[in-house]
């Protein structure tokens, strides 16, 4: 009898031991993945395939996959060449000089030289331009062929962060061939130098790129195919995710990332963006034209309760008015969190009773989350919001049609900003110079200093680095202490993918890095 209960025993353990082995943590329950064709579920639709003419991250996703530009940026949005072997800007920042690598050919076999580079830049710089993207290329006065492989480009006046606009993606290089040929509709039939090519793409369905077999790099693309699915609604796109029938997805929603990731052989990753989130307010209006109240706004709102409630722990606090990977960060003192102190404040401003405002933002569910969290935080200091969701078309409709600003309907203004330049300039000119309210660029809290404005300048009249970053660092001092915008966040960025799928990760910019992917089932 002993005997026989000892090899049962025996038998229980051996087959507990299996079954350990097949647990969601073993290496024999990871995914396989057959093949080397994959899926990537977004939450859109592109707008176009034309990088000079786009302006959204989700087409930059696709588009860098199949062109590349004479710069980059790598993972820590440091700017790297690509196309180009090397670059030179002048001291006072008004020429920058393009040496070109050899032996490159477009998708359609067009040679990649001198010729290839002065047509795209002639084509983002010309003032007749319509193209997105043409604001960023407006200050070339002309780009000169030195030789086969070099390219120098001619300022119409300083801007010291010429550079970071040639890193990004609105100026990869098309084939001319192409755009002579196609024109307009260039933007459906992109050729670049990438390791992709393009194949087709049906709006609100796919969009397919495959292989280029004569890539110039060693190595090339390691995947034999891309589909991109637009996957509007949430709980589909992660759905298919976990059903296998997407390799990646993006974004993740912030609330379901923690429930998926470790399952089914999914895994999350979050990185910190430069995306900065705030809420302006009027400086032009009262009570925000008083700097008092600003201040006590800043101090009203619990930023690490704003994190954990509506970002559910996806965040950090925003320091400045650009986020900590941006070029020429530098953090600034904090508003911690106090009741007393912006009731004080308030007080001195002449408002110890608090007053009402109104609150626009997006009608998107996040967005509506946010907005009724800093309702119920400045309920506390009597601040009474009144909150208005709308429509983007309505939204920038009503911000962006006012000619006269002290017409300007904006109160508080919920928003967010990523600089896709990854410099201090493009982070902060678009939103707080005195030349940017609307509709010139996105400056809804009316925010006008002019020493800020006069820093602004000196930072882009140079290309000398420790002069630039000088400039931007006063210049963050004062915004700081003037206090256009309750400073919120600096977002994390959320994307799935089985974890068979390597090398495919997010830039911090939030465009999509997918090009060097590759299946691996070890």
């Amino acid at each position: 009898m002993k005997k026989l209960i000892s090899m049962a025993t025996l038998l229980l353990l051996a087959f507990s031991l299996v079954l350990s082995g097949c647990g969601s943590n073993g290496k024999s329950n990871a995914p396989k993945k057959e093949g080397k064709d994959i899926t990537v579920g977004v939450n859109g639709d592109f707008v176009s395939l034309d990088p000079h003419d786009t302006n959204d991250n989700l087409s930059y996703s696709a588009e860098s996959t199949m062109l590349e530009g004479l710069l980059s940026f790598d993972k820590d949005m440091k700017i790297t060449p690509i196309l180009a072997k090397s670059y030179t800007a002048s001291k006072d920042a008004k020429e920058i000089t393009f040496k070109l690598k050899k032996g490159i050919k477009f998708q359609d076999g067009t040679p990649f030289d001198a010729k290839a580079v002065k047509a795209n830049i002639d084509r983002l710089a010309d003032p007749k331009s319509t193209l997105k993207r043409h604001s960023l290329f407006s200050t070339v006065k002309e780009t000169v062929i030195i030789d086969d492989y070099t390219v120098k480009v001619t300022l119409s006046k300083p801007f010291g962060a010429m550079v970071n606009n040639f890193a990004h993606p609105a100026a990869m290089m098309i084939s001319p061939k192409a755009i002579e040929k196609y024109g307009k509709d260039v933007a459906k039939h992109p050729v670049g130098t990438g390791p992709y090519s393009f194949v087709s793409w049906k709006p609100g369905q796919y969009l397919k790129v495959k292989k280029n077999t004569k890539y110039w790099q060693k190595g090339g693309a390691k995947l034999d195919s891309i589909t991109f699915k637009p996957i509007i609604e949430d709980g589909s796109r992660m759905a298919k995710l976990q059903s296998g029938e997407a390799d990646l997805i993006y974004p993740v929603p912030t609330e379901q990332a923690k429930k998926i990731n470790g399952q089914n052989g999914i895994e999350v990753d979050a990185i910190p963006s430069i995306t900065a989130t705030y809420m302006s307010m009027n400086t032009l209006k009262k009570p925000f034209n008083n700097v008092k109240v600003r201040q006590a706004l800043n101090y009203a709102i619990d930023k690490n309760a704003y994190i954990n409630v509506v970002k559910n722990g996806y965040s950090k606090p925003l320091f400045s008015a650009i986020a900590p990977n941006v070029q020429y960060y530098e953090k600034q003192t904090p508003y911690n969190y106090d009741v007393k102190k912006a009731k004080a404040l308030l007080k001195e401003a002449g408002y110890p009773n608090g007053f009402s405002t109104t609150l626009w933002g997006g009608n998107s569910s996040a967005t509506m989350k946010a907005m009724e969290f800093l309702q119920q935080q400045l309920d506390k200091v009597n601040v009474k919001v009144k909150i208005e969701p709308m429509e983007s078309g309505t939204l920038a409709t009503k911000i962006w049609s006012v000619n006269n600003p002290k017409e300007a309907g904006v109160e508080l203004y919920y928003g967010s900003w990523s600089p896709s330049t990854g410099d201090a300039d493009w982070g902060i000119r678009p939103l707080l110079s005195g030349s940017s309210y609307p509709p010139a660029a996105y400056n809804t809290a009316y925010y006008k200093n002019e020493k800020a404005d006069k820093l602004i300048n000196q930072g882009l009249m140079t290309a000398v680095s420790t002069e630039r970053q000088t400039a931007y660092s006063e210049l963050q001092k004062q915004i700081w202490q003037d206090a256009p915008w309750v400073f919120l966040a600096n977002d994390d960025l959320l994307v799935g993918k089985k974890t068979y799928l390597k090398n495919a990760y997010l830039n911090l910019d939030g465009t999509l890095n997918i090009a060097h992917a590759e299946i691996s089932n070890k």
